[in-house]
């Protein structure tokens, strides 16, 4: 049984109609709505940084419901591509300089590697620009904090690229929880079981120094993280497991597997948050540099008014929880990306309640939410001025998932139980996992 999310693949084809919901109204010149603000008869003028991989799939659902009007990479090879196809658009290679020189963007779309996901997107948002940019929006506890306060102070459309957040089965497991169907939940499990061949974990940094490729601006490819040769288990698209670029399994999938669950339970802040993981006895070397192989991570919520305390829990790796006996026998369990969501009164697995013969006596639950005219056509219509947020808003939601997500990073690294303390944003009584809440940044780049 898959995940009720559409895979990236999956999702990336299905916008053939999307531009059709996006409905014009009275014509309104741009200049007279000012800056970041767009005419609902007028097309977003949009800039595509980080155009690889995730990025052009992101362009390509933009570019019948926007203007391309500018594309930034620091691999002149993506860039080369992209002009193949959106020609008008005009190419950059170091996004400070494209804000500096380009003035007819109204918004921007962001995919780069994690560790230069805030401060491009504070950057865009200090400028006014709306921003869509991919999950898990940051690449640290504080980054976090930082995009919220900007973009709660920047009041434009924002939107985290967890797709997911825009489907019927997302709606669905909100609303199943809502109307009672599991009864009070206790327990939520969610995991990624992917092959480590889509990012290297669990090794030490390499020690031969390739040449770098003529194309590939390396420095600006650093952009924020510390100084280090090229090598191509980096980039392009292997920088996932190393911790200065990337967030491992779990800021790679977290954010799509628990949107979801956030909105649903409306989990605020936990407690306490402890993991284990093969990097238990592995060398210096290894754990300072890239994720473990596999992990266990547990948060702790607490009760909060009607709704019970809560363990959200997270397996990557291999592992995965006990198999729930509702299951039938023949259907897969703990492989690929999924959620269990543990009730008083029953289970929901991947987005169904389990087994099947009480799925079919349940039905469907009362609807409580409008239904969303798809991910992207959000982010347009609220660069357009739409009455109502996106659906993962930074202020509302992306943002706390991000730094939710990203404490479980620390406790990997941290290697114990972290204590949390939210208001003063410091790991109680434990200055070195406080020390992992954030990262130094080069001359050049800051929040």
């Amino acid at each position: 049984m898959p995940s009720p999310y559409a895979s990236r693949r999956q999702f990336l084809k299905q916008t053939a109609a999307a531009s059709a919901a996006i409905s014009a109204v009275s014509i309104v010149p741009r200049h007279v709505l000012g800056q970041g603000q767009v005419p609902p008869s007028e097309k977003v003028n949009i800039a595509a940084i980080g155009i690889g991989g995730m990025g052009y799939g992101d362009v390509k659902n933009f570019e019948k419901l926007a203007n391309i009007v500018a594309i930034c990479d620091v691999d002149e090879r993506h860039i080369a591509r992209a002009q193949k196809e959106w020609p008008a658009a005009k190419p950059h290679t170091d996004f400070r300089k494209m804000f500096d020189e380009q003035k007819n963007i109204d918004a921007v779309t962001i995919a780069t590697p994690d560790h230069c996901h805030a401060a491009v997107t504070i950057m865009a948002l200090k400028l006014g620009k709306h921003t869509h940019c991919q999950k898990p929006l940051t690449h640290t506890v504080y980054e976090a904090r930082m995009v919220y306060e900007a973009a709660k102070a920047a009041k434009v459309a924002t939107q985290m690229g967890n797709f997911g957040h825009a489907s019927e089965g997302h709606r669905l497991i909100c609303e199943m929880i809502w109307d009672g169907a599991i009864g009070p939940v206790r327990e939520v499990h969610s995991w990624s079981n992917r092959h480590p061949d889509i990012s290297q974990r669990a090794v030490p940094r390499p020690k031969d120094t390739p040449a770098c490729p003529k194309e590939l601006h390396w420095d600006l490819w650093l952009g924020p993280s510390p100084e280090r040769p090229y090598h191509p288990c980096y980039h392009p698209f292997a920088w996932r497991g190393w911790w200065d670029f990337g967030s491992g399994v779990l800021g790679d999938i977290g954010c799509h597997e628990w949107s979801p669950i956030f909105k649903a339970l409306k989990l605020g802040h936990p407690t306490t948050v402890e993991a284990s993981s093969t990097h238990y006895n592995a060398p210096p070397e290894v754990t300072r540099e890239t994720a473990p192989l596999a992990s266990i991570i547990r948060y702790d919520f607490p009760a909060d008014g009607d709704r019970a305390a809560v363990s959200l829990n997270w397996y990557d790796g291999g592992m995965r929880p006990p198999r729930p006996d509702e299951l039938e026998p023949e259907l897969r369990f703990g492989v690929d990306d999924g959620t269990l969501i543990v009730g008083d009164k029953g289970k929901i697995f991947n987005g169904r309640l389990i087994p099947e013969t009480r799925r079919k006596a349940y039905g469907k639950p009362p609807k409580k939410l409008e239904r969303s005219p798809g991910h992207y056509v959000e982010f347009i219509n609220g660069c357009k001025g739409g009455k109502d947020r996106c659906g993962s808003d930074f202020v509302d939601h992306a943002a706390h998932l991000a730094e939710i997500v990203q404490l479980g990073n620390v406790a990997i690294k941290a290697n114990r139980k972290i204590r949390w303390n939210p208001e003063k944003l410091e790991c109680t009584g434990d200055a070195d996992a406080t020390a992992l809440l954030r990262m130094p940044y080069r001359a050049g780049y800051s929040l």
